[in-house]
């Protein structure tokens, strides 16, 4: 009885190694079946993923996205964006209705232990606050007793509000919404006291008020939201993929590699550049991609620091201080593991 217990114990974990293997290349292989990546995207925020007047995407996650393309294809473009709303968005990549999703969702430890994902780096550091308008001569969030609030269903934002006023016995009304556009638009309608998101969106979101000037964004962070991709469960060298295209990134920014310099860096004898290059090791082949894989990510959308500047940094409209997404070499939390 017990030589029979171990052979059928041997035996269900042949059958799981076996499916786990076959599982480790389904979504690349899928992808590259299909020619395009899916990947989901936010239904539009400033900054971090919004298309233009021609339906071109353009953001800090939309670079990610890019970024993978470019790793596989060699080519940014091969990307098909599917907005989704915070409701929707982990139901589509459970589904399987996307490849990856990036946009700005919070890594909580109920998501990544009961939803069947995997979350990636971390490629937005954030924190939740508030916008009011200034005429309400507010300049703390602990001066919100008694206001209504304006917040969207289904996020840690509703929770993060519920926590904070909780925490400091204060009274509010929360207003919530489906999606971020009607929850934007009621509170420049006027239909609350106060909006809150994270401190990223509530700079995206200003933009789109009737007069921006007229709102500010209180000081106060009252969560920590670390924002990044997320992957299906079981499948590692799709999430190996997703990870090392960021780390692929910030490894570039450290070393100086930008996209407009890449091509005279893979001249570069310095040990660290060969291999985000590809002309040293294989690297890419140990995540099932070309060894030139950091070639491309940076020949086609830049380094991190590039991809933040143009799109919420201070050459952006959003003008967002680098703070704590900063370099771990210049003070920040942007730390990415050695490729060796």
């Amino acid at each position: 009885m017990k030589k029979l217990l171990m052979s059928v114990a041997v035996g269900a974990a042949v059958v799981l190694a076996a499916g786990a293997a076959s599982a480790q290349t389904t979504t690349l292989n899928q992808v590259k079946a299909r020619g395009t990546l899916q990947c989901g995207s936010n239904t539009g925020l400033a900054g971090f993923g919004l298309p233009d007047a021609q339906g071109v995407w353009a953001g800090l996650d939309v670079d990610l996205c890019r970024a993978m393309s470019a790793a596989i294809f060699n080519d940014p473009t091969k990307v098909k964006f599917v907005p989704l709303s915070s409701k929707d968005r982990f139901t589509a990549l459970q589904s399987g209705e996307v490849d990856v999703l990036v946009r700005n969702t919070t890594w909580t430890m109920s998501r990544d232990t009961s939803l069947g994902l995997e979350f990636g780096p971390v490629n937005y550091y954030d924190g939740q606050g508030f916008m009011v308008r200034k005429k309400l001569k507010i300049a703390s969030a602990m001066e919100l007793s008694g206001a209504s609030v304006c917040t969207q269903q289904g996020t840690t934002t509703e929770l993060n509000l519920a926590d904070f006023f909780r925490a400091n016995k204060l009274k509010y009304e929360v207003v919530t919404f489906a999606t971020s556009d009607e929850t934007i638009k009621a509170y420049d309608a006027g239909r609350c006291d106060a909006f809150t998101t994270d401190a990223s969106g509530l700079y995206s979101e200003r933009l789109r008020l009737t007069a921006p000037d007229d709102h500010i964004v209180l000081p106060e962070i009252i969560s920590k939201e670390p924002l990044g991709p997320a992957t299906r469960h079981g499948d590692n060298q799709w999430f190996d993929i997703v990870k090392w295209t960021h780390y692929a990134m910030l490894t570039a920014e450290e070393l100086g590699v930008t996209k407009a310099n890449v091509d005279e860096m893979m001249k570069s004898t310095n040990p660290d550049v060969k291999r985000l290059l590809g002309t040293e090791g294989k690297f890419g082949e140990a995540i099932g991609l070309p060894n030139d894989w950091g070639y491309r990510i940076i020949k086609h959308v830049g380094n991190y620091g590039e991809s933040f500047e143009r799109n919420v940094g201070m050459g952006s409209r959003l003008k967002v201080a680098r703070g704590v997404n900063a370099l771990w070499t210049k003070g920040g939390l942007q730390y990415a593991p050695p490729i060796r």
